[in-house]
């Protein structure tokens, strides 16, 4: 794999990826990241989906442990992309 030099790079979930998958992911990285974000009230609840929730919590797993691309793997459910995904009020760090 490509390392990008210099150039922001997020961690989202891959579209193909369960919501049984996506549920882990989410445990996972909320269980050493902070991930009020997306709780009920947070900006980025809504959508209120695994996808969705799942894709923000990757990526705050992956921006907290330095962006490495081991970082962004969970378990083959993930992808590092070059565009920024945040939206309305969802900003990814």
């Amino acid at each position: 794999m490509v390392k990008l030099v210099n150039c922001q790079t997020w961690c989202i979930a891959k579209p193909s990826s369960s919501d049984e998958d996506l549920q882990k992911n989410i445990n996972f990285a909320c269980s050493s990241t902070d991930c009020a974000i997306i709780q009920n009230g947070g900006p980025c609840f809504f959508p209120d989906s695994a996808m969705s929730h799942a894709s923000v919590a990757m990526n705050l797993y992956y921006q907290s442990r330095g962006r490495n691309n081991w970082n962004c793997d969970f378990s083959g459910s993930a992808l590092v992309v070059i565009t920024d995904p945040s939206y309305d009020n969802c900003k990814y760090a």
